[in-house]
């Protein structure tokens, strides 16, 4: 059966050329991400052999970079997420809220990714606690998660943020559980205004901080009457801010947050060809009814649209607000819980970690300790294949 195609295959294939040519100006985690993704299940990464105690067989077991931008390293870190968003999950509806940065913010939002996407994470944050909170809205505490995402279908720099929403909250003095609307969230002009307000003065006072640099084709910002023509076009511009409709059950809210939080850049379900110097892959074309079309492009150009959406070293791409922070979790979310009927979870549960074994077994069928050959067998440990000391070869 032949191998699918991988990320990890492409950078094998010409992420060396793509190094020598501009490994100079790259930031070092761009550097580190390709390189563990291209050794990522490899002999490079060392592994182990198992033994079947029935049939004799040997599987060898090779190690995982654990790079986060990896795309064959995140499922079971999502489902150990997921997990644990389970046990916060309310029985009341949630709302899907996307808020997305402007075309004219981009290229500051690339060359500023730590400094930007704070700003837009802080935006977003309190743009719905502000109006949440307010009795002509709402007049209570949500709890919401928000994910950032960087990219287009076409791995283009499209940052946007994610935010899966209690559809009502604690009351503010944490009486009672206030509901909202069954079909509405919140006005998303009023919104979209009150997110477009807060990041541009964050965006202006980090400029006045010294927080933001302005190299390349953004060099004309660093003079202050460009700047502030840019802050004028964008506060005339209407920013777009989407809500969805609701949610229909707990389990519709962990099946779409599963799709959203640990995804990176593109799957390599979506690669389709690596033919010579030319990578193809599949993408939703939104100007054309979500149609699936085909997208070549050189190498070279598939590694840097990749490489764009590797984040700050330390970076939190997916944070939690309000009733369902790390704060708020033990108190109001618990509260919470009270107020609608959940029953608690004892400290044992909550803190109870499901073996990788069997998690892997849950979500794809497969026991790993289960021997693949004979399946009758139990796969027994044999011994550790070290790391190799020899590079890999391109």
């Amino acid at each position: 059966m032949k191998r699918s195609l991988e990320v990890a295959d492409i950078f094998r294939s010409h992420g060396a050329r793509y190094r020598e040519a501009h490994g100079h100006e790259m930031p070092l985690r761009q550097l580190r991400a390709m390189r563990a993704i291209e050794i990522c299940r490899t002999v490079a990464l060392g592994g182990h052999v198992d033994e079947c105690d029935h049939c004799g067989a040997v599987r060898i077991s090779y190690n995982s970079c654990r790079n986060r931008h990896c795309p064959k390293c995140q499922r079971l870190d999502t489902e150990r997420w997921l997990e644990h968003r389970r046990r916060d999950v309310l029985p009341v509806r949630y709302f899907h809220v996307v808020f997305t940065l402007p075309e004219q913010v981009r290229p500051l939002a690339l060359r500023n990714q730590k400094a930007v996407y704070s700003i837009l994470f802080r935006a977003v944050s309190e743009s719905i606690q502000e109006l949440t909170e307010d009795r002509k809205h709402l007049g209570a505490e949500v709890g919401f998660t928000a994910i950032l995402h960087t990219w287009s279908q076409t791995l283009m720099d499209h940052p946007h943020i994610h935010c899966i929403v209690t559809g009502g909250g604690l009351s503010l003095d944490g009486k009672r559980w206030v509901p909202g609307k069954e079909k509405f969230f919140l006005p998303v002009k009023i919104l979209s205004r009150l997110f477009r307000g807060k990041f541009l003065a964050f965006l202006k006072e980090a400029r006045d901080r010294g927080d933001l640099v302005f190299p390349g084709a953004i060099a004309h910002l660093k003079e202050e009457h460009s700047f502030k023509a840019m802050l004028d076009e964008l506060y005339e511009k209407q920013w777009v801010v989407y809500c969805k409709p609701p949610f229909t059950s707990a389990e519709t809210v962990i099946e779409y947050l599963g799709r959203y939080t640990h995804r990176v850049a593109i799957s390599n379900e979506r690669l389709v060809k690596l033919e010579g110097d030319r990578v193809g892959f599949r993408y939703r074309d939104r100007n054309d009814h979500d149609t699936v079309k085909l997208m070549n492009v050189d190498a070279s150009e598939f590694i840097r649209r990749f490489l764009m959406h590797i984040l700050p070293d330390g970076f939190m791409k997916i944070r939690h607000y309000g009733i369902l922070s790390n704060r708020n979790r033990k108190t109001k979310l618990a509260r919470c819980k009270e107020l609608l009927g959940v029953p608690l979870l004892d400290e044992h549960t909550e803190s109870a970690r499901e073996p990788w074994q069997d998690l892997l077994a849950r979500i794809t069928g497969h026991d790993p300790r289960i021997c693949p050959f004979c399946g009758k067998g139990t796969m027994v440990f044999k011994e550790v294949l070290r790391r190799s000391p020899f590079p890999m070869p391109p």
